[in-house]
């Protein structure tokens, strides 16, 4: 039976007297693509950084790889986060130096390998994402999508077990878009990795969910297959489903 990879209980995030997320509890899946979805403000992308702890959580647990993380010190959750990759709306790509050494960077902080095993591992990520040719290229030299590709490349440099994206195909045409998904699939198979992402765009949803997260105005409101979710009662999930969108 598939274990969980990440526990979530009762968790609840605040900002000032504000609750975002009420009581959440649920599990992620080891090699399973989850999405989460929910309307603008409903809290999708607090729970991601609840998560891996970008914001600390007001209460409850969270566990991942079978540890709890919401109240380990900095110098043990660094254990975690090392196989953990994160991709960035924006990329968080550093626009001062070429995708080269945007892609030592993780490679050089968090490991003691030779130069030599860097410089390969920099260009075996790369030709995962199709970026072989922009090794000296600078971020503002690519395209939204290529800067996407690359930003992946560095999300997973030091093989993660798990990948978190926000919102990934945001600014993309909606060729570019099914190519990045293309690629988690592709890359969810060769490298065995479980996939969390944020996203809204119906048409990604349908081509990479192995399971849906839906919440609504910080409630879980249905966690499920995506064909188990076309099928849910909750109003605003049927209403998503129906027209493709929040308003």
């Amino acid at each position: 039976m598939n274990q969980p990879i990440i526990e979530v209980r009762n968790l609840v995030a605040k900002y000032g007297e504000r609750t975002i997320l009420d009581d959440i509890s649920l599990d992620f899946y080891q090699g399973e693509v989850t999405v989460i979805l929910g309307s603008s403000g409903g809290g999708k992308t607090t729970f991601l950084k609840n998560i891996i702890r970008l914001t600390q959580p007001h209460s409850g647990s969270v566990k991942i790889f079978g540890e709890e993380v919401t109240d380990m010190d900095e110098e043990q959750f660094a254990k975690i986060l090392k196989r953990v990759g994160m991709l960035f709306q924006n990329g968080a790509l550093l626009n001062s130096i070429d995708i080269h050494e945007n892609l030592c960077i993780p490679l050089e902080q968090h490991t003691k390998l030779p130069g030599e095993i860097v410089q390969r591992m920099v260009r075996k990520k790369l030709a995962l994402v199709n970026l072989s040719h922009a090794l000296y290229l600078l971020p503002s030299e690519l395209s939204g999508g290529m800067k996407k590709r690359a930003a992946l490349a560095r999300a997973i440099a030091l093989d993660p077990e798990i990948l978190f994206f926000d919102e990934p195909s945001a600014g993309l045409d909606p060729i570019t878009s099914a190519q990045l998904d293309e690629l988690i699939l592709d890359l969810k198979k060769l490298l065995k990795i479980s996939i969390v992402v944020v996203t809204h765009e119906l048409a990604s949803i349908h081509r990479i969910a192995d399971r849906i997260i839906f919440l609504h105005q910080g409630k879980l409101v249905f966690h499920g297959t995506l064909a188990e979710a076309k099928l849910c009662p909750h109003e605003t999930v049927q209403e998503f489903f129906k027209v493709g969108r929040f308003d």
